[in-house]
């Protein structure tokens, strides 16, 4: 049990019940918050995993939870207040779980970081200069499609190529921690093939996070490598903000500002978004512009940031209603 599992079970009805799943079910409390119909027919339900606690509605969808290290989420507030809890008891919690959290950041300053083994490159792999030899058909497609890409070779980072028969028709971007290769990722300059990256990544990676200075108030956090770094933010490599990758963000001290992509994929990373506090970044941009790649090479790099920056919003309610406008722009 938990200040937040303990607060949260204490406001339950009196006729809530633990189901064998170990749900315990009452009538939900947001569905009329959501714009639904009052639930009568107990579809809401809290679960207890070890220190963490998760509240669900299988009528609206609301959900919301809260585990060790992270702070009490807007969602959560809400929920404590639509269970009856006044703002003072909220703040109490609030409050409460910044104590726990000293503690658990006391304690991984003890163990340390997340920490990445270093790893070579591919075999045979060079570095991409304007002077690479030119009279190789492979390496000239692959410079000029880093051309399109608008993939500068003065941007401040490294491009490799090899020769080797798996990586020939790709170019090369490695993964860099506190100054070490830690992985990589090879992206095909062919169109229409399923095997679009190969990649080495450790868990919990963060591309470019080294790049992410203390003079900058905000990281923006995108899913792919080449968007990173075409705004100098950092790459998931993924759809999802994993735990690792949530606690090297929150030692940035930064706003954090998550683009996500025009896919299913994006829905889902805007909820984990919205679970984490983060703000999320939908830019009024036209039709067929599906990522932060498409947007720089349709408006360029500095208008591209400024569109996501002044889009930011931290509102869950703002968030969900530039959502349906973001993905119905499909």
């Amino acid at each position: 049990m938990t200040v937040v599992s303990d607060a949260l079970l204490s406001l339950l009805p009196s006729d809530s019940k633990i189901t064998p799943s170990g749900w315990r079910g009452f009538n939900a409390v947001c569905c009329h918050h959501q714009g639904h119909s009052v639930d009568t027919r107990k579809r809401g339900g809290i679960i207890e995993e070890g220190d963490a606690v998760s509240y669900h509605c299988f009528n609206c969808g609301f959900k919301t939870g809260w585990q060790p290290g992270r702070l009490l989420s807007y969602k959560m507030r809400k929920l404590f207040e639509w269970l009856g809890a006044n703002d003072d008891t909220i703040t109490k919690i609030a409050l409460d779980v910044l104590r726990i959290n000293e503690g658990i950041e006391a304690q991984e300053r003890i163990i340390g970081l997340p920490t990445f083994d270093t790893v070579s490159l591919p075999a045979d792999a060079v570095l991409i200069t304007d002077d690479s030899e030119n009279d190789n058909k492979f390496l000239s497609e692959v410079k000029q499609y880093m051309k399109n890409r608008k993939l500068s070779l003065d941007q401040g980072y490294d491009y490799y190529w090899s020769s080797g028969l798996a990586n020939r028709d790709r170019f090369i971007i490695p993964f860099i921690y506190q100054g070490r290769t830690v992985g990589w990722v090879s992206r095909t300059v062919r169109e229409n093939t399923n095997y679009k990256y190969l990649l080495e990544k450790p868990p919990g990676f963060l591309f470019n996070l080294d790049n992410q200075t203390h003079d900058k108030v905000f990281c923006i956090v995108v899913e792919g490598p080449i968007d990173a770094i075409q705004i100098d933010g950092v790459a998931l490599l993924t759809n999802e903000i994993s735990e690792q990758q949530s606690m090297l963000l929150k030692r940035l001290h930064k706003d954090i500002i998550v683009v996500p992509d025009r896919d299913a994929a994006g829905k889902h990373l805007i909820e984990r978004s919205i679970e984490l506090g983060y703000a999320v970044s939908m830019p009024d941009w036209k039709l067929g512009i599906k990522d932060v790649g498409d947007a720089v090479r349709e408006y360029g790099q500095l208008y591209t940031l400024y569109s996501i920056v002044n889009s930011a919003e931290f509102s869950p309610l703002k968030i969900r209603l530039k959502e349906k406008k973001w993905f119905r722009q499909l």
